[in-house]
This record gives structure tokens, sequence and C-alpha cells, in this order.
């Protein structure tokens, strides 16, 4: 829950062995925007200053449109106001939080945790798939009893001895 839409655009592309359902945007109105900040941008000021700033106007701009069709008049027809909100996903930013659900068989789980947890994997995707990979082998020790674990830019790889590049 709460991952931007940068992960979940990763993450559907690991498609064998897996199944997902992620929340639409069709039916949901984007008037409160929440959204994830890497670390490089949240150790910058100025950095966070144009983040926040430009998605509290993506946030406004939402709201605006909503106001220049009348999204919410009484007697707005629901086809209507799905085609509208539909149409106002498009100015919505990628780093827009969204729900998605993920299951996967072992094979694939293991596959994504070595390849979302290496180094030069993008950070958000890393962190979540750490959590994974402590869920898995505290749940399925003997499945995942082969792992190494680094430490790499604070973040943790996991890898298997014949996995490791």
């Amino acid at each position: 829950a709460d991952v931007s839409r940068v992960f979940t655009h990763e993450l559907v592309r690991h498609r064998a062995g897996t199944a997902m359902s992620q929340e639409s945007l069709r039916y949901a109105r984007l008037t409160d925007l929440e959204w994830y900040a890497p670390t490089a941008i949240r150790e910058s000021a100025e950095g966070m200053e144009i983040y926040t700033k430009t998605m509290a106007q993506l946030e406004q701009l939402q709201t605006e449109l909503a106001e220049l069709f009348c999204i919410d008049e009484s007697g707005k027809q629901f086809s209507e106001k799905k085609e509208l909100t539909s149409a106002f996903r498009r100015i919505a930013p990628i780093g827009l939080a969204t729900n998605i659900g993920w299951s996967a068989n072992m094979r694939a789980i293991r596959h994504v945790i070595e390849q979302r947890t290496a180094p030069w994997a993008e950070e958000e995707i890393r962190l979540v798939f750490g959590q994974v990979a402590e869920i898995a082998i505290k749940r399925w020790g003997n499945i995942f009893a082969d792992y190494d674990v680094e430490t790499v830019d604070g973040l943790p790889w996991y890898t298997t001895k014949n996995n490791k590049v």
C-alpha cells in the first residue's frame, strides 16, 4: 500500500509466476495527492521545496479541472464523472501513491528479491523488497536459507552465492 506508480511500473515487469491487481485511477479523485520523495530529493532543502511545490500545484490543477467541468454538480451522470476523472489523471505525477496487490510463486519471489534489492535497482523498490525478503526469510526460512545479505548504500542486498554479480 502507498507505493508510487514508479514502483508499480517496475514491479509489473516481473510477470512470470506472479499476479497483480492495481488501484485504478479512473474512479479516484486526485485532490489530495500522496507521494514518495526519493532520498536524493529529501536530502536537499531546495529540492524538497521544488518537489513539494510541484505536488501542491498538481493537486490544485485537479481541483481547478473538477471545478471547470462542474464534476460535483448534482445530476451529473456517473459515466460523465468517470470520463472526466479519467481525463484528469493524465496530469497525475508518476510519483503518485497507489496500491497494488502482488502474489507470486516462490521462484518469482526469490528472483524479484534478488533483482530489486540490488544496488542498481530504484530506491523505493529496493526498500520494499528488502522488507519482502525479511518477511520471506522469517516465514519460509528453509526456502530462503541460502541468501546472503550485504548492506550497500544503507539498504540490504539479498543474493545467493550462485547469483552474486
